[in-house]
C-alpha cells in the first residue's frame, strides 16, 4: 500500500476531526488514535505508535493528550504539535464552557443527556475493537500475555497504584531481556505488506536529534508559558483571589498527575470540595458526569470545576466573566505542561528507539498498558451497561453490541457509529419521554 506524508493542512484537519470524535476518555481516545493513525491512515508504524504511547503514560498529565502532541511533533514538528494538542483539547474545552453556562443557568436539560446517553455505548463498542487490535499486536508472547493479565488484576482487583504497575512491568522486561531474552522483532517480514509515513524501522529525523541547548530553550520557554497567565492574574487580583489560587493548585496537580484522570480526581475533588469550598459534592459529580459525555480527555472535569469555583466565588468580576477566566486558567495550567513533556522529552525517546534493553522495558510496559486500559473499558462499560447494581441497561446493550458487530463485520468508521448512536439516544429520547 502506498503512503504520502500528509500535508500540514491534512493533518490540522484530522486533529480537528479528533478532538470532535474523542469520546470515551484514554482508553477511547487511544483506540481512536490506534485505530485512525496506524489501521486506516497509515501515519505511524504500530511499534511506533505504541513506543510514543509507552513513554506519554511515564508521565505526569492525560496521556492521550500527550500522544497527539509526540505524533503531531513527529510528522510537522513543533507547529504539528501545538496544533495537534490544541485541536484535541479545545473543542471539548469550548463545548463544557457552553454546558458548564447551561448548567448554572438552567440546570440539566434531558435532550443534551439523551444525546450523551446513545454516545457511551458506542464507545464501549469503540474501545473493544480497538483493544482487540492492539492486543494482538502489542502481545505477541507468552510472557507480554502475562504482564498484561498482571497489570489488569493490579490495578482492577489489588487497586495497586498505576506508576507501581508500570514499575513493576518495566522491570519484568528489563529482568527477562537479562536472563531470558528473545530475539525482537525485525519488522522487516512486514515491509513489502505494509508501508506507513512514519516506519517503525526509520532513521529518526533531523527534527528529533536532542540537544542540550534546544532542550535548556525549551525548558525556559515551556515553564514561562505554563505559570504565566497564574502570575498574571496574582498581579492583577492578588494571590488570595479565586484565580490565582486555581492557577497555582492544578499548576501543582499537574506535576503529580499519574494515572490519568481516575488516579487524580479523587484528590482534586477533596482539595476543590472540602479544602477550597468551590463547589458542593453534588455539583463535582455533576461535572465528572459532563465530563464523561464530552469529547476530549476526562481530566477536562477540572475547566468545570474551575469554571464553578470562580462563579461561585466571582470576587469584583462579573460571574460569568470569572467562570470563563476560572475555566481558562484551569484548562491552561492543566495542558500547558503536556507539550512541555513532549518537547523536552520525545527528542530523547527517539534516539533510544533502537536500543534494545530498552526496547524490551517498553515492550513490557506495553503490554500491562493492554491490561490498564482493558480496566479502563471494563470500568467504563460497567457504568453504562450497569447503571444501578442489579439492572442491566438493555439499550445500551443492544446499541453497544450492533455497533461492534459493525466496525468488526463492515468496518464501519467511528464518525458513522457515533453519529448513528447519538442519533439512537435521541429517538429513544423522542418516543419513551
Amino acid at each position: 500500500m502506498e503512503t504520502r506524508h500528509p500535508s500540514f493542512a491534512e493533518a490540522l484537519r484530522f486533529w480537528l476531526k479528533l478532538g470532535l470524535i474523542s469520546f470515551g476518555g484514554p482508553a477511547g481516545q487511544i483506540a481512536i488514535m490506534q485505530a485512525e493513525l496506524v489501521e486506516r491512515r497509515r501515519w505511524i508504524g504500530r511499534e511506533r505508535f505504541l513506543h510514543a504511547l509507552n513513554f506519554c503514560m511515564l508521565l505526569p498529565g492525560p496521556e492521550a493528550t500527550q500522544l497527539a502532541i509526540y505524533i503531531g511533533w513527529l510528522l510537522h514538528r513543533v507547529p504539528g504539535g501545538l496544533v495537534a494538542g490544541i485541536l484535541f483539547v479545545l473543542p471539548s474545552a469550548l463545548l463544557l464552557w457552553g454546558l458548564s453556562w447551561v448548567y448554572v443557568a438552567y440546570g440539566a436539560l434531558p435532550w443534551i443527556a439523551a444525546l450523551f446517553e446513545g454516545l457511551k455505548p458506542a464507545v464501549i463498542a469503540i474501545v473493544i475493537s480497538a483493544l482487540l487490535r492492539l492486543g494482538t499486536k502489542a502481545l505477541r508472547s507468552p510472557f507480554q500475555w502475562g504482564v498484561a493479565l498482571a497489570a489488569f488484576i493490579g490495578i482492577d482487583v489489588l487497586r495497586w497504584p498505576f506508576p507501581l504497575i508500570l514499575a513493576l512491568a518495566a522491570f519484568a522486561g528489563w529482568a527477562q531481556q537479562r536472563w531470558a531474552p528473545v530475539p525482537m522483532p525485525s519488522g522487516a517480514a512486514d515491509a513489502p505488506l505494509e508501508r506507513f509515513v512514519l516506519e517503525d524501522f526509520h532513521t529518526a529525523a533531523a527534527h528529533t536529534h536532542p540537544s542540550l541547548k534546544r532542550s535548556i530553550r525549551v525548558a525556559a520557554i515551556g515553564t514561562l508559558l505554563w505559570w504565566l497567565p497564574t502570575l498574571g492574574f496574582g498581579a492583577w487580583l492578588g494571590i488570595q483571589s479565586t484565580l490565582f489560587q486555581q492557577g497555582l493548585f492544578f499548576g501543582k496537580a499537574a506535576l503529580v498527575t499519574f494515572g490519568g484522570a481516575y488516579a487524580v480526581l479523587p484528590y482534586v475533588a477533596q482539595r476543590a470540595v472540602e479544602g477550597f469550598h468551590w463547589l458542593t459534592p453534588s455539583q463535582m459529580l455533576d461535572g465528572l458526569g459532563l465530563a464523561e459525555t464530552t469529547p476530549g480527555p476526562l481530566i477536562m472535569v477540572l475547566q468545570f470545576v474551575g469554571f464553578l469555583g470562580a462563579w461561585n466565588a466571582p470576587g469584583a468580576l462579573p460571574p460569568l466573566v470569572a467562570a470563563t477566566l476560572g475555566a481558562f486558567v484551569t484548562t491552561w495550567a492543566t495542558f500547558a505542561p503536556c507539550f512541555l513533556w513532549i518537547f523536552l522529552g520525545a527528542p530523547s525517546m527517539e534516539r533510544l528507539r533502537g536500543e534494545r534493553r530498552l526496547n524490551a522495558v517498553l515492550s513490557s510496559i506495553s503490554a500491562a498498558v493492554v491490561g490498564v486500559i482493558l480496566n479502563l473499558a471494563v470500568w467504563f462499560a460497567g457504568h453504562v451497561l450497569h447503571p444501578t447494581p442489579g439492572a442491566i441497561n438493555g439499550f445500551a446493550l443492544l446499541v453497544s453490541a450492533i455497533a461492534l458487530f459493525g466496525m468488526l463485520r463492515w468496518k464501519w468508521g467511528i464518525l458513522p457509529v457515533i453519529a448513528g448512536s447519538a442519533l439512537a439516544g435521541l429517538i429513544r429520547y423522542a418516543l419513551f419521554s
